[in-house]
């Protein structure tokens, strides 16, 4: 059951909403950060406080000072179907570089492919392009195309066969793979295929990718088939360096010793997996550590605790089925909250007035918990304490930082300089 509630002024997040859907049984409420967008699809978090995302039709958004900035960053001329602006990407050492990364569809006289490309963003302006992976084979179906950074630093990309289920058993095809490369478009030394950027191959779609936040294991979703081996069996894998998926030889419950095995599928149940994540936060404490996939067909959020080391699902739980559609990704925010992108524009939805949304799950405010002032302010919320609750050590005060809003604990004889060179204020400003 859900309740609406309403209140004036956002502290766990430093965003002030109009309303926002509760869900006491899980002890969350949902609240919309954006609407009304034309099928988001990906979604990345800067250190300034900027939440960039790509729209399928080529358009680059962001969100400013917890406000969508109406002009996009870019727009380009993107391909269609499935395809499009997919996936977006923030280098890991953005603060000093400011690369972003992207990943898009084109048409090319009567053949579509994807590239992946990196820009230096400045401002909210894009210069710079270079492109890093091009010719992946695209098509109006399975075209991948999630980014993410993994713990090593180097990027990691997911193709899909583009409706060629043979290519995704052909190393010399970059179509239905999981492509590892350094920031600077070359191929890592210790890629598992020489002068390769292929990490793993013999997947059909895959489009959501996350590392476990301590064993660093990787885990990635994956369409299963929709006629052409029959339909359904999604699947979670969990991936290796050079293994072999299997995709199109074997499905579901097939085995052979030449292919890994997922360490869950769905049967004859249609998820259509997109965008994945582990929560990491103590801000939902039941929630910390399990695997959290968006699915399209499926209209819930699927919760999924994994034992890694002895490779088997604990439990597999549908969230909010049917509250909010179709889900297109699930993807932890800095703040410590997990953050959906909903797909119910694409055509294969039932919109409400105000979708596409991007939505943001937070704890009911009777679960938040008190800061412990022995730990720094970052420290405290990466164990749940939510900003306005954050303590300091005697003898220091609360601040938060101009723009991003983030807690610091300083000298009573600073703050006011602080304030008065506009680096911070003593309260959370409600927008």
């Amino acid at each position: 059951m859900k309740y609406y509630v309403v209140f004036s002024i956002f502290l766990l997040g430093f965003m002030s909403f109009a309303s926002a859907q509760e869900f006491p049984e899980l002890g969350v409420k949902v609240e919309t950060v954006a609407e009304n967008l034309k099928v988001p699809w990906a979604i990345a978090f800067s250190p300034d406080g900027r939440i960039f995302f790509t729209e399928r039709g080529g358009e680059l958004r962001v969100i400013e000072n917890w406000k969508l900035n109406p002009t996009p960053i870019t727009n380009l001329n993107v391909g269609g179907g499935e395809g499009g602006l997919l996936g977006v990407e923030l280098d890991p050492n953005f603060e000093e570089n400011h690369y972003l990364y992207l990943y898009y569809s084109y048409n090319d006289f009567l053949s579509t492919f994807n590239k992946v490309v990196r820009y230096t963003e400045n401002n909210n302006q894009l210069s710079d392009e270079k492109i890093l992976v091009d010719k992946i084979p695209g098509a109006a179906i399975h075209d991948g195309g999630r980014l993410k950074f993994g713990p090593d630093g180097k990027l990691y990309i997911t193709t899909g066969d583009a409706s060629n289920a043979g290519l995704s058993q052909d190393l010399n095809s970059l179509a239905g793979k999981i492509l590892r490369i350094n920031s600077d478009g070359s191929i890592p030394e210790d890629n598992p295929f020489s002068d390769s950027p292929i990490f793993s191959y013999g997947h059909r779609n895959p489009q959501g990718i996350d590392w476990h936040p301590e064993s660093e294991v990787f885990v990635s979703t994956e369409h299963g088939p929709s006629g052409e081996r029959g339909f359904a069996h999604d699947e979670v894998n969990v991936i290796q360096a050079g293994k072999n998926y299997g995709w199109p030889e074997v499905v579901g419950d097939q085995t052979s010793p030449d292919f890994v095995n997922p360490i869950i599928h769905t049967g004859s149940d249609t998820w259509a997996p997109s965008g994945a994540g582990f929560y990491d936060s103590e801000k939902i404490s039941d929630w910390n550590g399990k695997y959290f996939v968006a699915t399209l067909r499926g209209n819930h959020l699927r919760m999924i605790d994994l034992d890694l080391q002895n490779n088997q699902v604990i439990s597999s739980v549908a969230l909010f089925s049917g509250e909010f559609g179709r889900l297109r990704d699930a993807s932890m925010g800095p703040d410590g909250n997990l953050y959906l992108l909903t797909s119910n524009r694409d055509g294969r939805g039932s919109p409400l007035s105000n979708d596409d949304r991007i939505l943001r799950i937070v704890p009911i405010m009777s679960q938040m918990k008190i800061g412990d002032s022995s730990f720094s302010p970052k420290a405290q919320m990466k164990m749940g304490i939510d900003p306005h609750m954050v303590l300091c050590k005697e003898g220091y005060e609360l601040i938060f930082k101009d723009r991003v809003w983030s807690p610091a604990c300083v000298k009573p004889s600073t703050v006011e300089t602080l304030i008065e060179r506009g680096w911070g204020s003593k309260h959370v400003p409600s927008h």
